[in-house]
C-alpha cells in the first residue's frame, strides 16, 4: 500500500505498463561501437566543439584517440573549438594544447576548409550539436565541408544527434534567393531535423555530390527534446544557455534585427526581449494571450553586461520575459510574430529595423514587408501554413527517424 500511495491510483485492468524508452547513443557512441569500420585504417579530419561528447561527457577527442582512430586534424565552426567566441567574431586557427593536434577555423579567414588542410585526410568526421532553428551556423559549415570533400574525394561522416527540441515543424519558408551563412535551405525557422538529415537533404538540393554517410543516432524518435534523452545538455553557442533558450531561439533570433535586445550579456538570452523605451505594461496588457498557447509573459527587468550585439551594454532595460509552459503546443514563431507586432502597433516609432539583417533571418523581405503594413499576425503566420505542408512532403527522402 505504501508503494500505491507514492506511485497514484492502482492501474486499471486491461492497461499496459510503459516500456522504458531505449537508451540514446549520440553518433560518436554507434561509430565506435558498431561501425569502426568507417575509419578503420583512414586519416580521419574532425569537425566539433565542447559540445562533441559521448553519454558520459567524454570528448569526441577523447574517444577516437581512444579508439585508435587516426585522428590528424581537428576543425571548429563558429564560436570556436571550445564553443567560447561571441556571435559572428572571426575565430583563429591555433594548435590543441592537450593533443597538439592543429585546429583550423572554419569560421574566420574562411568558411571552408582549404585544399591545403585536407591535404592529409582521408575522411572528415562531423559532430556538431544543431539546434533545431533554421538560423543557426552549424549547418553552412557542413555544408562547407560537404563542398570541398566531394570537388577533392574525400569521404564526409556525419555522426547524428538529436535535434534537441524535438520534431516540431513551425515558421515560415526561406526564400532560395536569400539562402546564407545563417539560412543555409529553404527551410522553415523551426525545421524538427538533425543534422545529419539536414546534410542529407543538402546534398541532394543543392547537388553537392559528397560521399556521405551518416552515422544515426541509436533509440531516438522525434518525438523527444534533448532532456528525455539521458544525454547531456551543453550550450552549444555562449548564447544559447540553456534548453528553454533552444525552445525560443526560432522566434525570438529575429528580434537581433531589432532595436530591442534579446538579452545577450544577462542570465537568460534569448528568453526575453526589451529596451529601455519599452512600456512592457501596454504590451502586456495588449497580447492576446489566449491565442499563444505554452507559453506565458512576464515583466522582468535586466542590464545586459558586455552584450555581444552591443545592446543597452550597462544600461537598465524594460523587458518581457517569455516562459515555456507546455512545449508541445508552443510556437515560438508565431509568437515572435505577435509579439512584434504589438510592440510596433504600441510603439510605432521606437523599433528600429535593420532590413537586410532581418530580411536574411526571416528567409526574405515578405515577412518584414507584412509587420510594416500592419497585417494581422496570426494572418502572416496562417499564410505560412501550405507552404509548408509542401516542405514537409518533400522532406521525406531525407529523414532517418519516425
Amino acid at each position: 500500500m505504501a508503494v500505491l500511495a507514492a506511485c497514484g491510483a492502482p492501474p486499471k485492468p486491461g492497461d499496459v505498463p510503459p516500456r522504458a524508452a531505449p537508451r540514446v547513443r549520440p553518433g560518436i557512441e554507434v561509430l565506435l561501437g558498431d561501425s569502426t569500420a568507417l575509419v578503420r585504417g583512414r586519416r580521419v579530419g574532425l569537425v566539433s566543439n565542447h559540445a562533441g561528447v559521448d553519454a558520459a561527457g567524454v570528448s569526441d577527442v577523447d574517444l577516437l584517440l581512444r579508439g585508435q582512430v587516426r585522428l590528424v586534424a581537428l576543425f571548429s565552426p563558429e564560436h570556436g573549438f571550445r564553443g567560447a567566441a561571441d556571435p559572428g567574431e572571426a575565430v583563429a586557427s591555433t594548435t590543441d594544447s592537450a593533443t597538439g593536434l592543429p585546429i583550423y577555423s572554419l569560421y574566420g579567414r574562411t568558411s571552408a576548409p582549404t585544399d591545403t588542410m585536407l591535404a592529409g585526410i582521408d575522411l572528415m568526421l562531423v559532430d556538431l550539436p544543431d539546434v533545431g532553428a533554421r538560423y543557426f551556423t552549424y549547418l553552412s559549415t557542413t555544408i562547407e565541408v560537404m563542398k570541398v570533400a566531394a570537388r577533392l574525394g574525400k569521404i564526409v561522416v556525419v555522426l547524428d544527434r538529436p535535434n534537441p527540441i524535438g520534431g516540431l515543424v513551425q515558421g515560415n519558408l526561406l526564400d532560395p534567393a536569400y539562402r546564407s551563412f545563417v539560412g543555409a535551405l529553404p527551410m522553415p525557422m523551426r525545421h524538427g531535423l538533425t543534422l545529419g538529415e539536414l546534410a542529407r537533404l543538402a546534398n541532394t538540393e543543392l547537388s553537392i555530390g559528397a560521399d556521405l554517410r551518416i552515422v544515426p543516432v541509436a533509440g531516438w524518435d522525434r518525438s523527444r527534446a534533448l532532456d528525455e534523452t539521458g544525454l547531456p545538455f551543453l550550450p552549444p553557442s555562449p548564447n544559447l544557455k540553456d534548453l528553454e533558450s533552444l525552445f525560443h531561439y526560432p522566434g525570438t533570433c529575429l528580434f537581433e534585427a531589432t532595436s530591442l535586445s534579446v538579452g545577450r550579456g544577462t542570465d537568460a538570452p534569448f528568453r526575453q526581449v526589451g529596451a529601455p523605451w519599452l512600456d512592457v505594461a501596454r504590451v502586456l496588457a495588449a497580447l492576446p494571450r489566449d491565442r499563444l498557447p505554452g507559453v506565458r509573459f512576464e515583466a522582468v527587468a535586466f542590464t545586459p553586461t558586455s552584450p555581444g550585439d552591443g545592446k543597452y551594454g550597462g544600461i537598465p532595460v524594460r523587458g518581457i520575459r517569455l516562459i515555456l509552459t507546455d512545449r508541445r503546443i508552443y510556437d515560438p514563431t508565431l509568437t515572435a510574430v505577435v509579439l512584434w507586432s504589438v510592440i510596433q502597433a504600441t510603439h510605432p516609432d521606437s523599433i528600429g529595423v535593420r532590413a537586410a539583417a532581418l530580411d536574411r533571418l526571416a528567409g526574405g523581405p515578405a515577412l518584414r514587408q507584412a509587420l510594416a503594413a500592419g497585417q494581422d499576425p496570426f494572418e502572416i503566420v496562417r499564410a505560412w501554413e501550405v507552404p509548408l505542408a509542401g516542405w514537409l512532403t518533400h522532406r521525406r527522402l531525407a529523414l532517418l527517424y519516425p
